[in-house]
């Protein structure tokens, strides 16, 4: 599933990933026993874990509202997972992950709007964990899970944002205050849709990398088939130097591959002057982009 985007994956320094779902057997899904089009769980075998290890993947946020589609156990088991095929994880409530990165102390905390993982709503504490985590680190990395779904969900508003009900967050304002309170990257899911970027303090904050890959998880078509892999050179005290929205696109049943007609950077590029103005990422046709002159 995952060989056309492994090379991408496996040449950074500190490659990250969002695991929307479980790894594990057995338990009792959220959604109960019968079938339900509302409700999703995703539980995969343990042994899948291998392919994340096998493409690179060092860090997984388990911060996310399908992390306990099977429970406490569900997720007792995807930790095990992980543990075993030595890939670190992040966002469990109050959980700071740091490891070091070619002699960098990297700090990396998850946020969602779930008891079960660090609080995104309360953005007052969001603020204090990240300045506390900036004591003992060099980079802090932030990863939020926030905003609405869906194929019309692609911009990000000023503003909270509800779904199912849910409060979703005000990702604008926690991406600024984590970056005000020390984080130099911050890095979004939730949406299902890519969202555009924006820099904060010469930080970037890359708002939504869409879905990456499932098999049949999610439709795909659209505005559901961009996708991307941000590469982001930063500078020793944290500031973007430079990057590159790398264009995938998913193909049933969720395969990702690379776009070599780079569609979905060119949206990301329309989605960040639209939503961002002059705070917005200048990216080019093909996904690069440079350090901007004010943000």
């Amino acid at each position: 599933m995952l060989r056309d985007v492994a090379r991408e994956l496996r040449s950074a320094d500190l490659t990250i990933g969002n695991l929307e779902g479980t790894f594990g057997r057995g338990g009792i899904s959220k959604c109960g026993g019968a079938p339900s089009p509302n409700c999703f769980a995703f539980q995969a075998p343990p042994e899948n874990a291998r392919a994340l290890e096998a493409v690179g993947f060092d860090v997984m946020n388990i911060a996310n509202n399908h992390a306990l589609d099977y429970g406490e156990e569900g997720q007792r088991q995807t930790i095990t997972a992980l543990d075993r095929v030595h890939i670190r994880h992040t966002g469990r409530p109050g959980a700071v992950t740091l490891l070091p990165v070619r002699g960098v102390r990297v700090a990396i905390i998850g946020f969602a709007p779930y008891r079960w993982a660090t609080s995104l709503t309360d953005i007052p504490a969001a603020r204090t964990l990240v300045t506390q985590a900036a004591k003992v680190a060099d980079l802090v990395i932030v990863i939020m899970h926030a905003g609405a779904e869906g194929a019309d969900r692609s911009h990000t508003p000023n503003g909270p944002e509800t779904q199912y009900g849910e409060d979703r967050g005000y990702a604008r304002g926690f991406a600024h205050a984590t970056i005000d309170g020390g984080a130099d990257l911050v890095l979004g899911s939730g949406p299902h849709v890519v969202r555009g970027m924006e820099v904060h303090r010469r930080r970037l904050i890359a708002h939504s990398l869409g879905n990456f890959a499932g098999h049949h998880n999610f439709t795909t078509g659209g505005t559901l088939s961009h996708s991307g892999i941000v590469r982001v050179k930063l500078g020793p005290t944290g500031q973007l130097v430079s990057g590159r929205w790398i264009s995938v696109r998913i193909d049933p049943p969720g395969i990702p591959r690379l776009d070599g007609f780079h569609a979905a950077a060119q949206f990301v590029r329309r989605l960040s002057a639209q939503d961002f103005g002059a705070d917005a990422v200048r990216m080019d046709e093909r996904g690069a982009f440079q350090a901007a002159q004010r943000g």
